[in-house]
């Protein structure tokens, strides 16, 4: 099957976002675009945590709950977060109520913030891991790489939780630091241009 599907304007895209009008805009106007704000970049890595077993749309039609039950993703609101928020977590019927994964979050939040003070911002730390693009597989052929692998191992080694190599690698394609549109996709030249213009944080 060709992993390119036509658009409702007739030009190729990722056949990915054939599965209702939010992931055909996710696709368009998020996806694969760079990122550096650090309240984004950590709440992609939560909802990259609870897609864990699920599908990306599922999570997508529940974000805004989610925002609106963790403040936004401000990760310095979520460190305070204590055993009565998590009780009022797993009772939001708006979000997934995995006591795991949202326990994670919590977690998370409090190593974001540490990593913050230590390097000056999260998005700092994460473009690090981008790739040299040379050396990336071919768009969509992978579901990790050597990247999204140390990404993964540097994290888990500060003590983050739902933060698998896949999982980083999903996060890696959604936040721009790998373009993963297909060759064909009218979007794929959309992120380059924007990648190109993009400040990578820290340098």
């Amino acid at each position: 099957m060709s992993d390119i599907v036509a658009g409702p304007d007739g030009q190729s895209r990722c056949r990915w976002c054939d599965g209702g009008p939010e992931m055909l805009d996710y696709h368009d106007s998020e996806w694969g675009f760079p990122v550096q704000d650090d309240v984004r970049l950590f709440e992609k890595l939560c909802l990259e945590g609870f897609q864990s077993g699920l599908s990306w749309r599922t999570i997508l039609l529940k974000r805004e709950h989610f925002r609106e039950a963790f403040d936004q993703f401000d990760f310095n609101r979520i460190a305070a977060y204590t055993d009565h928020d998590v009780e009022r977590l797993l009772a939001n019927k708006g979000i997934i109520r995995h006591r795991g994964k949202i326990e994670a979050v919590l977690n998370n939040a409090r190593l974001a913030r540490d990593i913050v003070e230590r390097e000056g911002s999260l998005a700092a730390f994460i473009w690090r891991f981008e790739p040299d693009r040379d050396q990336l597989a071919p768009p969509r052929a992978a579901t990790t790489s050597d990247e999204s692998i140390a990404l993964s191992k540097a994290l888990k080694k500060q003590g983050w939780k739902f933060v698998g190599p896949t999982t980083m690698y999903a996060f890696m394609q959604s936040m721009g630091l790998i373009n993963d549109h297909a060759e064909e996709c009218v979007i794929r030249g959309k992120v380059e241009q924007a990648r190109a213009t993009f400040r990578r944080p820290g340098r």
